[in-house]
């Protein structure tokens, strides 16, 4: 069965990254594509790289038929999902990109968006879309929320150890390398080649980055507890990719075979013979995440690192996940990529 899916927000690069991902999906297809600004211009125009695919004209969204169409991929802008998904037939299933959905608390919304939530309801219904961790709840959901690629990287790290109960839950440190796709395709001033090129610099310091939120949210579930970690993000001048490096304390080898166990039957979650560092390019273009456990020098402390591709494993394969098992497909349909090297 063939299932007709939409793609809001296709000019972005989330939504170009579907786009792609989709064009070799055995189960889906493209059916509709929406944009504001470039409203009525072929996909082949935006992105060239996707002109030999067969993909239809960008409208705006009021100008979409939904009758037909299964599920709807929201490539949006943060703070535009919300109206837009509650608009949408109930009969759509609908994976979200943005971070409208994410916080299941609507305080915890207002707290690092900086505005009330304005569709609590529908958020009530929102599967937080971490695929590993709410297959089940996810499979039955109508609404799924794509985590944060920063998010998603430090949750992969560290979450199996927090619910073990193996790591010091008062002492994790998350150092992220990003690379400046995951600011968008919009233009800003600090995203300039002149501003970007031979420099990296820490963004978002000082507890107040939004993927924070996240944090917050699923350690402190797992736990059973309030969790804080400290998280800073440094921005580099690379297309794609995030490699976290997550310092905390504990035994590295029971931390590594936590990792391994939690692990061991996941088909995109790699964890790395023990020492084994995972490098950005190594996952690039791929729904993989590569983690790795080195021992450090003083007694008790240990680094885990992880690497995946924010545009893929990171938001847009990671959404194409959720929508397999939303939709009954294979789980890793359409995602077995091999990563792109070099």
């Amino acid at each position: 069965m063939t299932h007709s899916v939409a793609i809001l927000g296709a000019s972005g690069y989330t939504g170009a990254e579907l786009a792609r991902l989709i064009a070799t999906h055995p189960g889906m297809t493209v059916r509709a594509l929406s944009a504001d600004r470039k409203a009525g211009m072929e996909m082949a125009a935006v992105y060239p790289h996707l002109r030999h695919l067969d993909l239809p004209r960008l409208q705006r969204i009021e100008e979409l038929d939904f009758a037909a169409i299964d599920l709807c991929f929201c490539a949006l802008p943060h703070a535009t999902s919300q109206a837009v998904i509650s608009g949408l037939p109930r009969s759509v299933k609908v994976v979200d990109l943005s971070a409208d959905f994410r916080l299941r608390d609507p305080a915890e919304y207002e707290k690092w968006y900086g505005k009330p939530h304005s569709a609590p309801d529908l958020q009530k219904e929102a599967v937080y879309g971490l695929t590993e961790f709410y297959r089940d709840e996810i499979g039955g959901a109508r609404l799924v929320a794509g985590t944060g690629c920063n998010a998603a990287t430090g949750l992969f790290s560290l979450l199996p150890l927090v619910r073990a109960g193996v790591i010091d839950l008062d002492a994790i440190v998350i150092d992220m390398k990003v690379g400046v796709s995951g600011a968008g395709r919009s233009l800003k001033e600090n995203l300039l080649h002149a501003e970007l090129s031979e420099n990296w610099h820490a963004y978002s310091t000082g507890g107040k980055h939004r993927h924070l939120g996240e944090f917050d949210q699923e350690f402190s579930k797992a736990a059973g507890r309030r969790v804080e970690v400290q998280f800073t993000p440094t921005l580099l001048p690379a297309n794609r990719g995030i490699l976290a490096a997550s310092y905390v304390s504990g035994n590295a080898a029971e931390i590594h075979a936590t990792l391994a166990a939690a692990y061991a039957a996941e088909p995109f979650v790699v964890v790395l013979p023990m020492g084994e560092v995972p490098a950005a390019k190594h996952v690039r273009a791929s729904n993989f995440v590569h983690i790795g456990v080195v021992e450090e020098r003083a007694a008790g402390r240990a680094t885990v690192y992880a690497a995946l591709d924010n545009l893929t494993k990171g938001s847009s394969g990671q959404a194409i996940q959720n929508a397999n098992l939303m939709l009954g497909c294979a789980e890793t349909e359409g995602l077995m990529l091999a990563p792109v090297y070099p």
